[in-house]
């Protein structure tokens, strides 16, 4: 279905007033300042949040409840920023309503619910975005086109790591429906997916490390995995591991690498926050280091993305179903960890191309200072 084209501001309403709604903040400004969005309307389940919120960004109108949100014709971008219990019902309702949606993640907490919400996206008059925008990232789609074009070489394994010692500030995050896989590993299984394609089997490891957390100065039970390895298969012998949790304390080196019959191509930086990428190739002998194309790159980028498609008629690039395909692996990974099993995977998603690298300089190459101008990528 065609979705519609809008002339002026898009109005949003924002679902959700805490620290990922502020983090939009800035970019909400900005697009404002652009003349292409305004804020219309915002609700929380707390009141004095969303008041808070609404006088700090200038929201004209707080609400109490959700459903007077969806009611009002001046917003047309619902986004969609509470717990993860609640992402699946919530943008269900805005694009029953016939909101354009921008959801956190995850999309939603079953694979039931992200298939149909993905269904319902397809017949809907708005378009649906769920977080995380990995793949709109330049310095993720120049790795893209340069594995495309064989940069490296035939592909035969990846891994990717990414974690901390965990969010002191809300039980959701360690209560049924949360998780450090969910929170954090999110990000390296979307970005492994539109970096390889889809994935065919899924096999992992999970457990609680750390029964007990405090936060918000409470002492709680943990009921979510936040030490978690699992291990994707792509298919021809391409195998990919991904290591997150909330425990660990600090990492160093890439986050995200990936290796080939002819080189390697490693992420700087995070996959929500590139800085830039480093590539091997065995022809060229040693380390050439780039720097990130556009380093004010933020991860709230599928809100600038959504807008444009909104404005112009374009397709968004990030779809429904990658994001199914995603929650459907992280879903599987935990039922393999109970299970001791590897689990195939039933859902797929077209691939995005990225198209050819343009001309890039390195920043720096490392162990050969020799190496001519005229031997870098053309």
């Amino acid at each position: 279905m065609a979705k519609s084209v809008e002339p002026g501001p898009i109005g949003l309403g924002i679902v959700g007033c805490g620290s990922v709604a502020r983090a939009y903040g800035a970019p909400i400004r900005r697009l404002q300042m652009e003349g292409k969005v305004r804020p219309a309307a915002c609700c929380d389940t707390l009141k004095g949040r969303a008041q808070d919120y609404a006088a700090q960004h200038g929201v004209p109108r707080v609400l109490d409840d959700f459903d007077a949100l969806l009611a009002l014709n001046e917003v047309q971008i619902v986004l969609v920023f509470t717990p993860n219990r609640h992402h699946f019902q919530m943008a269900s309702a805005a694009l029953a309503a016939g909101k354009h949606v921008l959801v956190e993640k995850p999309m939603a907490t079953s694979i039931a619910d992200a298939t149909a919400l993905a269904a319902q996206a397809r017949a809907s008059a708005g378009h649906l975005l769920c977080a995380p925008f990995v793949i709109l990232s330049p310095c993720l789609q120049i790795m893209a086109a340069r594995i495309a074009r064989g940069d490296i070489g035939a592909l035969s394994s990846a891994r990717a790591i990414y974690g901390w010692a965990g969010p002191d500030w809300a039980e959701w995050f360690y209560q049924a429906g949360g998780g450090a896989l969910f929170d954090l590993g999110v990000y390296d299984v979307t970005a492994l997916t539109g970096l390889l394609g889809p994935a065919k089997r899924v096999t992992a490891m999970a457990g609680i490390c750390i029964p007990e957390r405090l936060v918000g100065g409470r002492r709680i039970q943990v009921e979510a995995a936040d030490n978690i390895h699992l291990i994707l298969d792509f298919g021809d012998c391409l195998f990919a591991s991904v290591v997150t949790g909330y425990t660990i304390q600090r990492q160093r080196g890439a986050e995200l690498e990936i290796y080939g019959e002819q080189g390697v191509i490693q992420m700087l930086g995070h996959c929500w926050a590139p800085d830039g990428y480093e590539l091997w190739q065995n022809s060229a002998g040693c380390w050439q280091v780039y720097d990130d194309t556009q380093p004010d790159w933020h991860w709230t980028a599928g809100l600038d993305h959504l807008v444009e498609c909104i404005r112009t008629g374009a397709e968004p690039i990030v779809t429904p179903e990658q994001a199914v395909h995603v929650t459907e692996i992280m879903i599987r990974a935990l039922a393999s960890a109970q299970k001791g099993a590897t689990l195939d995977l039933e859902t797929t998603f077209a691939p995005v191309y990225f198209g050819e690298t343009k001309r890039a300089r390195p920043a720096h190459r490392v162990h050969d200072p020799s190496r001519r101008e005229e031997d870098e990528i053309s």
